[in-house]
């Protein structure tokens, strides 16, 4: 069995069977199930005053803009404290606890802890974005939508997600502290979304468009309507290969010392 896979399921397993991993699973189906529901309710009446009212605006009255739309919205604010707390121990509590050394010292290659630490992240947020993907999903029970733009909107969310993972155990690598990896990485996955609020105060033309094409916010947003595009898929790769490469360094110089 390749080192990776090992490596991914050791840290997996870990996920599902810890405490804090189900406290914040819990976390998250109960914040999404009191937003939800409210959220079809207040979509509900828009539909109703429509029916009633001529001439009103129907943009709102798209079930993907009104309900799945911002229910991602809150999603994504919850990955950005979320991730952080799945990713702080990766590495920082292997050092803490000296096991990272004896992991050093095994037949295995940098590139391999890092790849399994992170696609061990990635399958833990794949569960809690799996548990928010639930209440979209059931909405098909009364009432009918398409499903292609929901998918590739929570898909653009994943990979938003996927940045944070890669630049939040980059954080990890760094430090023994469990405490000081999470708030590096919070401020991380905040910084990033400042970049959009960069571009769109910037004066100059080739500022705001290198800020434009570096901003997180231009490329989600074609997701988020059920667009792909090229160019994003190639930003995100971009960003994920760099951190994970950055994590790789870091772990690398440890073997040296």
């Amino acid at each position: 069995m390749s080192p990776t896979i090992t490596i991914f399921k050791k840290e997996f397993r870990g996920f599902l069977f810890s405490p804090g991993f189900l406290l914040v699973c819990a976390l998250v189906m109960t914040i999404v199930s009191w937003i939800y529901p409210t959220q079809l309710k207040v979509f509900d009446m828009q539909l109703k005053n429509a029916m009633f009212q001529q001439g009103m605006p129907t943009q709102g009255l798209n079930i993907h803009y009104a309900v799945f739309l911002r229910l991602l919205q809150y999603v994504n604010l919850m990955l950005i404290l979320v991730v952080p707390a799945l990713t702080m121990r990766l590495f920082a509590e292997e050092k803490k606890m000296r096991t990272f050394d004896l992991l050093l010292t095994s037949p295995v290659t940098s590139v391999q802890i890092v790849l399994g630490k992170y696609l061990a992240a990635l399958g833990a947020i794949l569960v809690v974005m799996g548990l928010a993907f639930l209440y979209p999903a059931t909405t098909w029970i009364f009432a009918s939508f398409s499903w292609l733009p929901l998918i590739v909107a929570f898909a653009g969310i994943f990979l938003v997600a996927a940045v944070y993972a890669a630049m939040n155990l980059f954080c990890s690598s760094l430090t023994e502290s469990a405490i000081v990896a999470y708030v590096m990485a919070v401020i991380f996955n905040l910084s990033i979304w400042f970049v959009g609020i960069g571009a769109e105060i910037a004066d100059g033309a080739t500022i705001r468009a290198v800020l434009d094409h570096v901003s997180l916010n231009s490329h989600l947003a074609s997701l988020v309507e059920g667009t792909v595009r090229t160019s994003s898929l190639v930003f995100f790769g971009s960003v994920i290969f760099l951190f994970g490469f950055l994590s790789e360094r870091v772990v690398e110089s440890h073997r040296w010392r």
